[in-house]
């Protein structure tokens, strides 16, 4: 069965896999060779991508990337965990990278290492750390770096119209960015207004009818907790919302689905339906999304 990392993450690094890793490396002479399983018999890890790569002054070597929507503080453990994990499976040198698409409340600090004591003995684990909205839009353009560009309403100096229009040009231009348009208009929906996007788009965006998705559940979310007056109403409501975007994500592109999705969604916890919502945004067919789920 497909899993999410397959039909996101693992989707758009694959549009040009030596790009990628001399971006995230910065190493010029690297070069990929495969993009290898991220299943591992302990842990599931859905938003990771394991790349083997090459350079001729290191030999072979891995890089992790994992791409998180937003940073949370569980993320270094996860880190140290999966690296660790790939190393050992492997047996080769990993070069493990978070890539951060979303900013994280200015409450949580971002950080680049694990780095625990306990009874005298330390654990360290150091990764790259980059953050998409610190990323200059305009070297999307200049590398090129396709795999960037459904990000580019979020990266610095990326929230224009124009460069947005500039970046849609780009995907429709090419067979295999084309179906990357929904992403592109699912993260331009942060930065600009509803008509716009749909102005600039020419289809109908109902995803985008009245902010990105992640605020809608967690209002609806948050209203349903507060009549309920329990945490388990705050759960509730936000897996009620997310499950009613991607269904008109789905609708919007396939047109109609059957109750055999609905029915699937409805036993999917919210960390599973964040990455369904990946998965809604690019699969390339209804039949697809089905046997991701």
């Amino acid at each position: 069965m497909a899993k999410a990392a397959d039909n996101g993450s693992k989707r758009l690094i694959s549009l040009a896999p030596d790009v990628w890793v001399q971006w995230v490396t910065q190493l010029p002479e690297v070069v990929a060779k495969e993009i290898l399983g991220s299943e591992f018999q302990w842990i599931s890890r859905e938003t990771d991508v394991l790349v083997k790569a090459y350079s001729p002054d290191l030999g072979d070597f891995l890089v992790l990337n994992e791409l998180q929507l937003r940073y949370n503080a569980h993320m270094p453990l996860r880190m140290r965990a999966y690296t660790a994990l790939a190393q050992e499976r492997y047996r080769l040198p990993v070069y493990p990278v978070l890539i951060n698409i979303l900013p994280p409340p200015a409450s949580v600090t971002v950080v680049n290492s694990y780095n625990q004591e306990f009874l005298g003995l330390r654990a360290i684990q150091d990764y790259r750390v980059i953050n998409l909205w610190e990323v200059d839009a305009e070297l999307v353009f200049q590398e090129p770096l396709p795999s960037l560009l459904p990000f580019v309403p979020i990266l610095r100096g990326g929230g224009e119209a124009s460069v947005v229009q500039r970046a849609l040009q780009l995907l429709r231009a090419d067979p295999q960015l084309n179906q990357l348009e929904s992403l592109l208009a699912f993260f331009a929906s942060f930065v600009l207004d509803t008509p716009l996007i749909q102005q600039i788009m020419r289809w109908d965006m109902a995803i985008l009818r009245e902010s990105p998705w992640y605020q809608e559940i967690f209002t609806e979310g948050e209203q349903s907790g507060l009549q309920q007056g329990i945490q388990q109403g705050i759960q509730q409501g936000i897996e009620r919302g997310a499950r009613r975007q991607i269904i008109q994500v789905l609708q919007i592109r396939f047109g109609e689905i059957n109750q055999d999705i609905n029915t699937k969604l409805a036993e999917k916890n919210i960390a599973q339906l964040e990455n369904l919502m990946a998965s809604a945004l690019t699969v390339a067919s209804l039949e697809e999304f089905q046997n991701i789920l």
